[in-house]
């Protein structure tokens, strides 16, 4: 997202750069199962053990699931909170869980997060009650406004037959309060598999616990950190940016039964050849801050026919490197979004600063097929391709509209930078922002290893899977829409390169997309 700096300034520097580049705890326990709801992954009794005409993920979903998965009560500030000293676990391996609270107990409970019937979480191991202890305060490190909580661990959790997947672990205090600690438990390997990517880094840069965020600190903008590290809490009940970009979409992926693989930022950055042999790439609702090493990883499955869906906006769009804190590797994220980087004079073009601006512009457009322009924005999404192959089985209409979809960030095919060709804009949407009229952008493209690249252009694509829930007049129309599109793109990228079934048909000629340049400043942290 656009720093909140104002639309001038901001408008300058990207004018520039386009002129530029143009203890191991007692084992699992399961609850009772949910309430049906929806369609079920497959039809067979609830635990029953997989069959081989189910995928694992047929098999895993039809396993009981809970509802009682939410955090319900939040409680004061330091109530209860907590971290892990992993983003990622493979299963079986243990992670530490660090946690603060001003009661005199706590307990930990751990959710699978998926479909299972509709009740959307499993329950997969829960703790006992452990003695509470409020930690010490958080520490600044004065020269990067870089916040951590030097606590002491408070138990250690085994993964022993935890299967592979987004985690919700949730603490309760005694007092009834409750938070999130978010944990992936990663695949072994990906092959011919949808890899799921959790947004750890994008998670991370909002990060407002302890008062400094990548956006801001106590006296806004300049106070804010330069980088960001995973050793304390997340803020608000600990999983706000999974819960609105990333956990309907997951709901949506493991009903449909298909092959998943789990990853996060962290370990596409340093699990080399995470990729390979993978069907497909799924970047969720808003995943901004990358490295060198996760492009490049990304961009090389992709030319050898690895699919990508990006169901967001705002992608790729903030240059990042990885460092080490005291509890392990890649647990820093820096991002200094300036020629500030003290890194600028060793390492150039590892300068920390947004894709499009570095001394050798490499904007994200060169990956997704559009290009990051305005925030905060509100449109209608509109079709502009209603017989192609991704809107099969929904009966669009060609203009037909879906209100409030496009926002708060949009994204469009933009001509004047780097953009794969062929590509195909599949939605066209008017849209108002900065006081200047533009449009945001569907797109499609595909590449000669046949591997195909959908990019949604608002992050409200996830949001939308929610209906009315999402709000912004936002209708359940939408999100039958949304989910049937989804449901196509994945199956579809499931099945191999599927550039080879559905090459891309280039049609910029006709929409003539504008050849130029908008980014409001605005407010991103919506």
């Amino acid at each position: 997202m656009a720093d909140h700096r104002g639309t001038s300034v901001h408008a300058v520097f990207v004018s520039l750069a386009l002129l530029i580049g143009c203890t191991m705890l007692a084992g699992c326990v399961e609850s009772g199962a949910g309430r049906p709801g929806g369609r079920t992954p497959a039809a067979a009794t609830p635990g029953a053990p997989a069959t081989a005409s189910r995928s694992p993920t047929e098999a895993e979903n039809a396993r009981p699931g809970t509802r009682d998965w939410r955090v319900r009560k939040v409680g004061s500030t330091h109530e209860i909170e907590g971290y892990a000293d992993r983003v990622s676990v493979l299963s079986g391996q243990p992670f530490r869980l660090f946690v603060s609270t001003t009661t005199s107990r706590f307990k930990v409970e751990a959710f699978r997060m998926g479909w299972y019937g509709g009740a959307q979480a499993r329950l997969v191991w829960a703790s006992p009650n452990q003695e509470g202890t409020e930690q010490a305060p958080a520490r600044v490190r004065a020269a990067t406004n870089t916040v951590s909580a030097p606590w002491k661990p408070s138990l250690t959790v085994s993964t022993r037959d935890w299967p592979a997947g987004s985690y919700l672990l949730r603490l309760e205090a005694a007092s009834g309060a409750q938070r999130y600690v978010p944990v992936t438990v990663r695949s072994a390997d990906a092959v011919g598999k949808i890899v799921v990517l959790n947004a750890t880094t994008t998670w991370q840069a909002y990060n407002l616990w302890g008062g400094h965020s990548l956006y801001e600190g106590p006296y806004g903008y300049d106070s804010r950190s330069r980088a960001v590290s995973f050793d304390r809490p997340y803020d608000k009940d600990g999983a706000e940016k999974f819960m609105a970009y990333e956990q309907p979409a997951i709901a949506l992926a493991e009903r449909l039964g298909l092959p998943l693989a789990y990853a996060t930022d962290n370990d596409l950055h340093a699990e080399p050849g995470l990729l390979a042999g993978a069907r497909a790439l799924a970047v969720l609702g808003h995943d901004e801050y990358w490295s060198t090493t996760m492009r490049n990883e990304t961009t090389k499955a992709r030319d050898t026919g690895v699919n990508i869906a990006l169901l967001g906006a705002n992608q790729v769009n903030r240059h990042i490197r990885f460092a080490a804190t005291s509890l392990g590797k890649n647990r820093l994220v820096i991002c200094y979004k300036g020629l500030d980087d003290p890194i600028g004079k060793r390492k150039p073009a590892e300068v920390t600063i947004d894709w499009r601006f570095a001394r050798k512009p490499w904007p994200e457009s060169d990956l997704t097929g559009v290009f990051y322009e305005c925030n905060p924005a509100e449109a209608a999404y509109v079709v502009y391709r209603p017989r192609h192959w991704l809107f099969a089985g929904t009966r669009v209409r060609k203009g037909q509209r879906f209100p409030g979809m496009v926002g708060p960030e949009y994204d469009r095919v933009n001509p004047i930078v780097t953009t794969p060709r062929p590509i195909e804009i599949v939605a066209h949407s008017p849209v108002r922002c900065g006081n200047v009229d533009s449009h945001a952008d569907s797109a499609y493209y595909t590449v000669p290893s046949g591997a195909g690249v959908f990019a949604a252009g608002t992050m409200r694509w996830v949001c939308a899977m929610r209906g009315k829930g999402c709000g912004h007049g936002v209708t359940d129309t939408a999100k039958r829409f949304v989910d049937q599109v989804t449901e196509t793109l994945l199956r579809a990228m499931a099945a191999g390169p599927v550039g080879r079934s559905h090459p891309a048909r280039d049609n910029l000629e006709q929409v003539k997309p504008y050849k130029g340049h908008l980014i409001a400043g605005g407010d991103d942290r919506d």
